[in-house]
């Protein structure tokens, strides 16, 4: 049995925030933890298990938390960074799970002591199974990095890199990843509409294929490239389609330039 975790502090709540919220609780999350979160309905399900204020401002006087969890949205980092500048001087570490945004430029907002650990999660977490690429910044201790460490894998797994300029490519794969195999599903069901199959059917066989192929890519030994060679026969149907998906390397190219813009748009919220 693990020991308990030690008071946190998370601003933002959101889809993301709320996962790990919900990870950390599971791991035993003290009630004298705080959530800054506006929207009600967003805390909802943690009600009473932790202290949930609407704004910075509202954290108790002399709360000095081991971790503060940055979960906004990026933008939105000038104006909620210089108000968590008066927790430095308490040594927390921060986690910052906003896109884009360097550790170089958070340091400047929140003050150059700041111990800061830039980490992109991806959705998968609100059901333990999220991937998330860790990097640390100048400063942060074994200790504080173990503490990061155990926060993401409440969620799922979790790497670690030493060079931050690679948390931009993680972003534009892993962490929006998700989307894509979500936009593969709906492109197959109205693929499956189109040639006649009912639409519920039509759903039901998307959504279980994908899912059901993740599940044996997790649990094969195998690469990608192996398995897809495994279901495609020779002269097959499987081998006609995806003749045509890679016709002049079609879909790779598409998806290459996918994660280059979103690569760059990472490296543009950085401000």
């Amino acid at each position: 049995m693990t020991d308990n975790l030690p008071p946190l502090l998370l601003i933002g709540c959101g889809k993301m925030g709320g996962a790990m919220l919900a990870g950390w609780l599971e791991q035993g999350l003290p009630p004298d933890s705080v959530v800054v979160e506006p929207n009600a309905a967003a805390t909802s399900a943690s009600a009473g298990r932790v202290r949930v204020v609407t704004q910075i401002a509202d954290i108790p006087q002399g709360f000095a938390p081991a971790a503060v969890i940055l979960a906004t949205k990026p933008q939105e980092a000038p104006t909620v960074l210089p108000q968590l500048a008066g927790l430095v001087a308490s040594d927390p570490v921060f986690i910052s799970i906003m896109a884009g945004r360097d550790i170089a430029g958070m340091r400047r907002a929140l003050g150059e002591g700041a111990r800061i650990v830039r980490a992109m999660p991806n959705t998968p977490a609100a059901i333990r199974r999220g991937f998330t690429v860790a990097c640390a910044g100048p400063g942060v201790d074994a200790g504080q990095r173990a503490l990061a460490n155990r926060l993401l894998t409440a969620i799922g797994e979790a790497a670690w890199v030493d060079d931050e300029r690679l948390i931009d490519p993680v972003t534009a794969v892993s962490g929006g990843g998700p989307a894509y195999v979500f936009l593969l599903v709906e492109v197959m069901e109205a693929a499956a509409i189109a040639e006649g199959l009912p639409p519920e059917l039509a759903r039901q066989m998307a959504r279980s294929t994908v899912a059901g192929s993740g599940a044996l890519l997790a649990a094969s030994a195998e690469d990608a490239a192996t398995l897809r060679h495994n279901v495609t026969s020779p002269k097959g149907t499987t081998e006609r389609a995806l003749a045509v998906l890679m016709e002049d390397s079609a879909w790779p190219q598409t998806m290459r330039r996918a994660i280059a813009a979103a690569t760059a748009r990472s490296r543009e919220l950085a401000g």
